[in-house]
């Protein structure tokens, strides 16, 4: 039934949410979350994210970075060195990477934020120990048609993983967490264009510490903790795995 479900993904992103379409939440017709017997050559998916433009922010050295540190305590602070009024744009996406910086651990879950490249380095060591490596999304700058079919070689990377997303963020940020029961896939990609891609997937084997209303729930119309959930990473986000 699952798999039925997932071949009619585009179906599902049009009828979910009580009949109210997906599109409504997203603007577009991006391919969000889906099962994991999806994970086919012939698959078709819509992955505007990934043709963004990149994020090209750097770190800051560690002593600078952790001279302010990504707490709401700080946060007047952190407003003042980067001269930003607080009711700004700029400070609505330092207010945003802050709260997630510092929400609360979900069960099963590791979690850090890196303003700096060695944070970055010895939290994903920390976590992974010594022999780890980086993966990200490899996609050409002359890809410009965000409809994909999935292609042959769909491989998995790794089970022991940390996902760091960029963060908005005057500098580079990174959000990194590792969750208990996350399988990692590096996944080829064909757009009609012709142009080839490869993408980094997740699929979350275990949901059940999720909130019941997370929209991966709307959108495949499935409870927590009842099936893997499944979805593609962004242009800027980058997965350290055991080697």
């Amino acid at each position: 039934m699952q798999s039925n479900n997932f071949c009619k993904l585009n179906a599902v992103n049009r009828k979910a949410l009580g009949g109210k379409s997906i599109n409504d939440y997203t603007a577009t017709k991006e391919t969000i979350y889906f099962f994991e017997d999806a994970l086919l050559p012939g698959t078709k998916v819509y992955l505007q994210r990934l043709l963004q433009e990149s994020d090209t922010k750097k770190f800051l050295p560690r002593q600078i970075a952790e001279s302010t540190p990504l707490t709401n305590d700080e946060l007047s602070e952190i407003l003042k060195k980067f001269s930003l009024k607080p009711e700004s744009k700029g400070a609505t996406y330092v207010k945003n990477t802050v709260k997630n910086c510092e929400r609360p651990e979900m069960r099963g879950e590791t979690k850090y934020c890196a303003a700096s490249l060695e944070t970055f380095v010895d939290s994903g060591v920390s976590i992974l120990g010594k022999n780890i490596k980086l993966l990200s999304n490899e996609i050409g700058d002359e890809t410009k048609n965000p409809s994909f079919k999935i292609g042959n070689g769909v491989r998995t990377v790794g089970g022991n993983e940390v996902v760091c997303h960029k963060m908005t963020y005057p500098h580079a940020v990174y959000l990194c967490h590792s969750i208990v029961g996350t399988e990692v896939y590096k996944v080829p990609l064909v757009s009609d264009d012709g142009t080839k891609a490869k993408a980094m997937a997740v699929c979350h084997k275990d949901t059940s510490a999720w909130s019941p209303n997370h929209i991966a729930f709307k959108i495949l119309k499935v409870k927590p903790g009842t099936v893997p959930i499944c979805h593609f990473l962004g242009r800027d986000t980058l997965v350290w795995v055991s080697n």
